[in-house]
């Protein structure tokens, strides 16, 4: 028995991945954590035990894909040492220019391989194929077919280490960063595997100080560290996954089956459950990174309280919005001027989207946008400076779509949560009338369009529209009040709330819809995603846009009660005060250990009863 599951645990068998909800993922960070036990204050002799457990995890979930992962580390660690000992800048700039070449272009090979042979059929009208290069020269070294060359697999958590490797590179080139010495050092810090296939992305200046320190963990720490890993795997098992299960995978997998009022619910199901899939792997990888007394940085911090999109970007996925702006973001030009390389990502986007569409009318009112902004900025004295950091900041999100895949329904993502930073920014400087005479044109020109064509997409519009403008309007009634009673500031500072629950609500429907396009397509082979993404996103836009049977919704409320359940208390867990959850999350740190050992016990009895039959993958290892 013992030796079959020793077997199980150290033998390469991709259908049992070594995932943070799996008992194999803890049985191994026991042998982890013991050896790691042994080293002492061997610093040297810690950080080569860590990296080969970081490479070991890593082809327990990839197999043969650890070649790619070592190349990577030995690539930039050299990259990085040549640069720093290059005598001019100009050698320095040529190496980087190199290391970042071959870093994005094997991250490229493997998640845009697809995206670019279907554009290059879509414009000279080619039947060409996607091979997979290296299986091809796996199976010439075998001299045998042992490998698929038909079909690119994307390895595992490959866009993590690579973005955590070109920032390493960068850093050095900007002198921030001290080269690691040794390839052992340097090896451990890309392939530690708490962080190695879910993130948070590492940046090399804020990590590569502590694989220098010797090992501590206090009382306090180890508290908290447990509570993040119990925190993490409630998120994932109860929030995220029961969810998906027993609700959200069966409204997508087939919308047309459920009312508009389910696809509707789906859709908002599924902001939760990324979010709970997310940071709860984030969670987790946190806490067992604290046991090893190393600490990674914070990845989300409660994202649906953003009052708007700009905000949401700055409480999600945080180590990727930082690392976006520091090595996109700015060299771009930032709020300061546009380069060459901010008008070239928007033309290529903008004709490949216009490709991709296959609509003369979609090419055309892209095309018509591009010459309005491009125009903008060169004819406009003041406007031309804020025109320019919109048309960066686009450019940033565009790609930030274009990260999480190669397809038309990432790029649609990713421009709609441009937009509404872009939107917002203009929003915030007019005036209630100037608000509420803008959303009645909208809501007219909306409501026209439902009369005269009838698209679900319009009544959805219509509707939403109207919310707008009816929120606006009682907040228009209730400050004229306030003027004509002249009431002091202290009455309006009372309801200050609901003005920043009224912006909330906004925000996360708006950020919600937008996941309409984000989990169409995912979970697909990147050969099928296009056409499957948009099907599924026009059929719930049809059934949620459709008409309703209002009398069939308290049945399917009571029917899905265990569901609706958990949403809400999900949702109202977490609106909790940051202040309210450090509290009580500190109150659990100072437990006597053996308290904390009961709530363990009875936390794992609990997610005992949510598990399913197949445990569920984490939403970002595609990514």
């Amino acid at each position: 028995m013992i030796t079959n599951f020793l077997h199980d645990l150290f033998s390469l068998q991709t259908q049992l991945p070594l995932l943070f909800t799996s008992f194999y993922f803890w049985a191994f960070f026991a042998f982890v954590f013991a050896g790691l036990s042994l080293t002492g204050n061997k610093v040297l002799l810690r950080n080569t035990f860590l990296m080969f457990s970081g490479l070991f995890f890593y082809y327990k979930t990839s197999g043969f894909f650890v070649l790619i992962l070592i190349f990577a580390i030995l690539l930039n660690f050299f990259c990085a040492k040549t640069i720093n000992h290059s005598k001019t800048n100009r050698q320095k700039k040529t190496l980087l220019i190199i290391g970042l070449a071959i870093n994005l272009l094997l991250l490229s090979y493997f998640k845009y391989s697809y995206f670019v042979i279907d554009v290059i059929n879509n414009i000279f009208g080619t039947q060409l194929k996607v091979v997979d290069i290296f299986a091809e020269i796996g199976n010439v070294i075998t001299g045998k077919t042992s490998f698929d060359i038909s079909k690119i697999v994307l390895p595992v958590g490959i866009s993590f280490f690579t973005f955590q490797n070109i920032s390493y590179i960068v850093e050095v080139y900007r002198e921030k960063v001290t080269p690691v010495s040794s390839i052992l050092n340097y090896g451990f810090f890309v392939s530690f595997f708490p962080s190695l296939m879910s993130g948070p992305i590492i940046r090399a200046n804020d990590f590569i100080p502590q694989i220098y320190k010797p090992y501590f963990l206090s009382k306090r720490q180890f508290g908290i560290a447990i509570f993040w890993i119990i925190n993490g795997l409630i998120k994932k098992i109860i929030l995220s996954d029961y969810l998906a299960v027993n609700f959200i995978d069966r409204v997508f997998e087939n919308p047309t089956m459920f009312s508009g009022f389910e696809n509707l619910m789906g859709l908002f199901g599924y902001s939760l459950q990324i979010y709970a899939d997310f940071s709860g792997y984030t969670d987790i990888a946190t806490g067992v990174a604290m046991l090893m007394g190393f600490y990674l940085p914070i990845n989300f911090n409660s994202p649906y309280k953003a009052k708007n999109a700009g905000e949401f970007w700055k409480r999600w996925h945080i180590s990727l919005s930082q690392w976006l702006q520091n090595y996109l973001y700015i060299p771009l030009g930032g709020n300061r001027n546009s380069t060459f390389g901010s008008y070239c990502i928007i033309i290529t986007i903008a004709l490949i989207a216009m490709m991709l569409s296959g609509s003369i009318y979609v090419g055309l009112g892209i095309v018509a946008v591009m010459v309005a902004v491009l125009l903008r900025i060169k004819l406009s004295k003041n406007g031309g400076q804020k025109s320019i950091t919109n048309l960066n900041m686009m450019n940033t999100m565009l790609l930030g779509g274009l990260w999480h895949g190669a397809s038309w329904n990432f790029i649609i993502w990713g421009g709609l949560n441009g937009v509404g930073m872009l939107v917002y920014k203009w929003w915030r400087h007019m005036s209630q009338m100037a608000k509420t005479a803008v959303l009645s044109v909208l809501v007219l020109i909306s409501g026209a369009l439902l009369w005269s064509v009838g698209y679900p997409i319009f009544k959805i519009a219509f509707v939403w529209l109207s919310i707008l403008w009816g929120g606006n309007l009682i907040k228009i009634i209730y400050n004229t009040i306030l003027r004509f009673t002249n009431k002091d500031n202290a009455t309006s500072q009372k309801f200050e709330w609901l003005a920043t629950a009224w912006a909330v609500f906004q925000t996360f429907v708006f950020i919600t819809f937008t996941r309409l396009f984000f989990r169409s397509g995912s979970n697909l082979d990147p050969e099928e995603a296009n056409t499957h993404a948009w099907n599924t996103a026009k059929s719930m836009v049809n059934q949620i846009g459709s008409k309703w049977n209002f009398d069939i919704i308290p049945t399917m409320i009571w029917e899905y009660r265990s569901v609706f359940i958990i949403f809400v208390l999900g949702m109202i867990i977490h609106w909790f005060p940051t202040n309210f959850k450090r509290r009580y999350r500190m109150w659990f740190a100072s437990m006597p250990v053996w308290v904390m050992g009961l709530v363990v016990i009875l936390t794992i009895f609990v997610l005992y009863q949510f598990v399913s039959a197949d445990l569920q993958k984490f939403i970002y290892f595609q990514f």
